[in-house]
């Protein structure tokens, strides 16, 4: 078995990006002696160095990274290096110009960039594969190596080609996958508008047609797509496997679903050794600690529940959104801790030194502009000791409360066009699903809708439009079994090549929820429908209704008014041991908590009232004890309840009965037993 923990690193990783070579070899000596002073244990170097180590094709200058990874090592500093194929040299693409990536309109993407490449091209994986080899070869034994980091960010900017190499790609892979142009033919449904195959050579790739394409043609392209960049990530890490054995293999991630929409994390995080993650606060308005949360705890779903690594975030803002704030003091520890919290063993940065050229200038880093006579830098020597005093939280797993249902190839068949409703949003959903279950301090673990559930007293399906026979399998045991299952609307809906389920609506989880949906009816823009209950009570909704018709299933809400009327609005069925609760329209945030908080009943989930909002409380727990992380995101002192006495180990003192949490302060206390 490859290892999965970054070699010779003994605690938590803390560090970030190191970039040398855009700097004089003297700043070299001082950078270390500042990682020093920091506490830095790792950094990530050689990602975009390339065109520096291979200045023509096969010479090769490693003198400088010899220099750089020996001075690392006589610092006690481990490094996290770079196969650097995310930016080929400019010599490359003079060779090979048909290396760079063909947009769905025919146009070709120019040099001067990153990540631009054509996944299929032969020439650049070749090439790949001889740069990833020569250091290899040269690093497999170096004391300072801790860690191999293939590419960057896979998927970002460009995931999809569509040139003529593609398309001869992409004809392999559906003859490989579908065997015969019959097969293809069935599960595309080409009969519509004519569309039918007599060869694998006549299907080419979905570009830009006069109106909407075929939606299967389109999903099963964006597969494509996510495996063939696997392949490259693939055929790289098994070079490294072999020449550098003992030495884990990642690349890093994007998870958050407001980063990254064109990578299926379920398959890659099978693929690494090390699941690692990169996350930026998106500052839109939204409570970013929030989608923080839930990043880090999808990352740590697609590891599998096992630790992962926070490899990139910011020491404060960065400079690619239209407005980019700083964060406010105490933010960057918070933001570290929290991820550490939900799994993360360290926290890294983008980057070290704050560059002085390029297009991230702007960006912050734990070196800033500024220097050492700055609030950043106190703060990152500050996060330095945190993190040291935290090494025994090492190899403990986060204890979760529930489940989220995710699948990326759902998310891409519900985002093609020609849906019932543009204002109907998975991402937004699964946001707004997982902020309710945040508010009642629930840990969340994400599954495959055909994963085991049998662990999770309540599991959340806030938007699956796709869904296999199997998962509805899946949902119909787990709920015969004594689960609590929540299903939001325009779930169930289509298999997995886009074809509607037979019969009604939603047909892989008619029986598991008991009813069946005769018709949508989604609202016009800014439309609402009041929704009531037994008792008087109302809600609203917007953006979708549709015509509920019970079968065994009970109305708890009803429509008020709008063409669904008199209609199920919220339903609940009992199914063997457990209950499946479906709701028809989007309910805002006071609705959905009122949903949480019937199904967390049902569920016999405690509520935890005597937690202030915006107090995130979080175990890990393992063979080294049991840690309870506590995070004031809000501006007034709060005190949480402690079951257990314990050691707080950023302070070192005792704690018992109820823990004082300051504001905007962590507390990590290792629980006694």
């Amino acid at each position: 078995m490859p290892e999965t923990t970054p070699k010779g690193l003994t605690g938590l990783a803390f560090g970030g990006d190191y970039n040398p070579e855009q700097w004089p070899e003297n700043v070299w000596h001082e950078d270390v002696r500042l990682m020093r002073e920091a506490g830095v244990t790792m950094v990530s170097v050689g990602i975009f160095s390339w065109a520096l180590l291979e200045p023509a094709r096969g010479t090769h200058d490693f003198g400088w990274l010899d220099r750089l990874l020996d001075l690392l090592h006589e610092n006690g500093i481990r490094a996290d290096l770079g196969t650097p194929t995310v930016a080929p040299p400019a010599w490359f693409y003079r060779e090979h110009p048909e290396a760079l990536p063909v947009a769905a309109d025919g146009t070709r993407y120019e040099f001067g960039s990153r990540g631009a490449i054509c996944h299929s091209n032969s020439d650049y994986r070749a090439a790949a594969a001889s740069i990833t080899t020569a250091l290899a070869t040269r690093y497999a034994d170096h004391p300072a190596l801790a860690l191999w980091h293939v590419h960057n960010e896979y998927g970002v900017p460009v995931s999809a080609c569509y040139c003529a190499s593609c398309a001869a790609h992409f004809r392999r892979w559906l003859a490989r996958t579908y065997k015969t142009v019959d097969a293809v033919n069935e599960a595309w449904g080409t009969a519509f508008w004519g569309q039918r195959y007599a060869d694998f050579e006549q299907i080419n790739p979905p570009r830009v047609t006069p109106t909407v394409g075929n939606p299967a043609q389109a999903l099963d392209y964006k597969r494509f797509a996510d495996e063939t960049m696997r392949e490259n990530f693939v055929a790289e890490r098994d070079i490294l496997h072999r020449l550098a054995p003992g030495i884990p293999v990642t690349t890093n991630f994007m998870t958050a679903l407001s980063q990254c929409d064109s990578v299926d994390y379920w398959a890659w995080g099978r693929e690494v050794d090390l699941v690692t993650n990169d996350h930026y606060l998106i500052t839109d308005g939204r409570r970013t600690h929030v989608n923080l949360a839930m990043a880090a705890d999808l990352t740590r779903s697609v590891a599998g529940g096992a630790p992962w690594l926070l490899l990139e975030h910011s020491t404060s803002g960065v400079n690619w959104q239209p407005r980019n704030p700083a964060k406010s003091p105490g933010q960057m520890a918070r933001n570290s801790l929290a991820h550490v919290a939900r799994g993360s063993e360290g926290a890294m940065f983008f980057q070290w030194r704050q560059s002085r050229r390029g297009a991230e200038k702007f960006h912050s880093a734990m070196l800033p502009h500024a220097g050492t006579d700055s609030r950043v830098w106190r703060e990152v020597v500050e996060l330095g000791a945190s993190v040291e005093s935290l090494t025994s939280v090492k190899g403990s797993r986060t204890v979760a409360d529930a489940a989220v249902l995710w699948d990326w190839h759902s998310w891409w068949a519900q985002t093609l066009d020609w849906r019932p409703s543009e204002d109907h949003d998975p991402r937004e959903r699964a946001d707004a699903f997982y902020e309710a279950l945040y508010d009642r301090h629930l840990t969340v673990d994400f599954a495959h809708p055909e994963a085991d559930l049998s662990a999770y007293p309540l599991v959340v399906v806030p938007a699956l439009y796709l869904m296999t026979e199997a998962a509805g399998n899946n949902l119909r045991e787990y709920v015969g079994h004594g689960g609590t299952l929540v299903v939001s609307y325009f779930s169930g809906i289509v298999d997995e090549h886009d074809a509607v389920h037979e019969g009604a609506y939603p047909g892989a989880l008619r029986d598991v929820l008991g009813l069946t949906v005769e018709e949508f009816s989604p609202l016009l823009k800014d439309d609402r429908v009041r929704i009531t209950g037994p008792d008087g009570s109302e809600l609203t909704g917007d953006v979708w209704t549709e015509f509920v018709v019970p079968r065994g299933a009970e109305t708890v809400w009803t429509y008020a008014d709008g063409l669904t009327a008199g209609h199920p609005a919220v339903t609940r069925h009992r199914l063997g041991e457990g209950s499946a609760w479906y709701v028809s329209t989007r309910l805002g945030a006071q609705g959905l908590d009122a949903l949480i908080g019937w199904a967390s009943d049902d569920a016999r989930i405690a509520p935890r009232a005597d937690l202030p909002r915006d107090v995130e409380v979080v175990r890990r727990s393992g063979e080294s004890g049991t840690f309870l992380f506590a995070i004031n995101h809000t501006s007034s002192d709060a005190k949480v309840p402690l079951d257990v006495a314990g050691t707080e180990l950023l302070t070192g003192e005792r704690a018992a009965g109820r823990l004082v949490l300051p504001a905007g302060a962590v507390r990590v206390v290792r629980l006694d037993g």
